[in-house]
């Protein structure tokens, strides 16, 4: 892989970083990110960005990394045990949004690019990526343009890629132990370079430039919605779930810690509060009720 190329995908994923810091700003209209630049005593750093106790957002992170060593970690040879011994090179954004008003969703974003190359053999590279959305109380209209904006992200590279990814993130992002998904999905892929280098990279360039299209609109819809103290205490319940899946399940967490990441980026995901009840179940005909019955099972959003 040209050196050229690892540097335009760096390029372009420090100006997304910027463009979506920005946008996630002015819908606060009063917190601002910080930025922690840092190093990785292996190889590589990179430079995390987090947004707290705003007007909007409880807390949120948008963090980019490039970070290269000799050796995969597990959670990456794991399915592809031939790259073990491999020197690799890993860049990419990861983002995740917690709002403080239970009707916006959180979100989790995450773009990235793999490179692992043996002496005398051609480079093995793949991308890998896409978004989510994980409501506490759902909209149905909110979620039909989320998948909508997903749909366009992949349109122009066959009419197979959206539904294929949709249930990738799907199948991805499902608690097995709890039997429920975490959110209504949007899209998910890795192992990506079935196309050209180019034509993946564009993929790439266009699932990152349609996060923004898909989450902005829902923020301004619902930032002003009232709530009350029942609201955002099944938020927190909620948010447990969310801890659950990415400390058990989440590939990213796996491999930043697996790979001498730094913690405080790695955990950034993690919501400011979440909490745990024994065997609690929302009343019938409740609002929280619906979020189990018609969102957090796979569905055909755009049917």
């Amino acid at each position: 892989m040209p050196k050229l190329s690892i540097e335009l995908i760096k390029d372009y994923l420090l100006t997304l970083q910027d463009q979506i810091c920005h946008a996630l700003e002015q819908h606060d209209g009063q917190a601002k990110f910080r930025e922690d630049n840092w190093e990785r005593r292996e190889g590589g750093g990179g430079r995390t960005r987090v947004i707290e106790n705003g007007n909007v957002f409880e807390k949120g992170g948008v963090n980019f990394s490039h970070v290269f060593g000799k050796n995969l970690p597990s959670s990456a040879t794991a399915q592809r045990p031939e790259l073990s011994g491999c020197h690799f090179q890993a860049l990419g954004i990861s983002l995740v949004i917690h709002p403080l008003n239970p009707f916006i969703p959180t979100t989790h974003a995450n773009i990235r690019f793999f490179i692992a190359e043996k002496e005398n053999a051609a480079p093995i590279w793949w991308f890998g990526g896409g978004f989510d959305l994980t409501p506490y109380y759902g909209f149905e209209e909110d979620a039909i343009h989320w998948h909508q904006t997903a749909k366009a992200a992949c349109d122009p590279f066959g009419e197979t890629v959206y539904p294929k990814f949709k249930k990738w993130c799907d199948d991805y992002f499902y608690l097995k132990h709890r039997e429920e998904t975490r959110g209504i999905g949007g899209l998910f892929f890795d192992d990506l370079n079935e196309w050209d280098f180019e034509t993946c990279f564009s993929f790439l360039r266009s699932v990152g430039d349609h996060f923004l299209p898909a989450y902005s609109p829902i923020i301004e819809k619902r930032k002003h919605h009232p709530f009350n103290q029942q609201h955002r205490d099944f938020q927190s319940y909620r948010r447990g779930r969310y801890v659950e899946f990415n400390l058990i399940y989440d590939r990213g967490t796996l491999f930043g810690l697996q790979s001498g990441g730094r913690t405080e980026s790695i955990l950034m995901s993690l919501p400011p509060h979440a909490e745990w009840k024994y065997n609690w179940h929302p009343e019938p005909n409740t609002p929280e009720a619906e979020l189990y019955e018609k969102f957090l099972k796979p569905r055909d959003w755009l049917d």
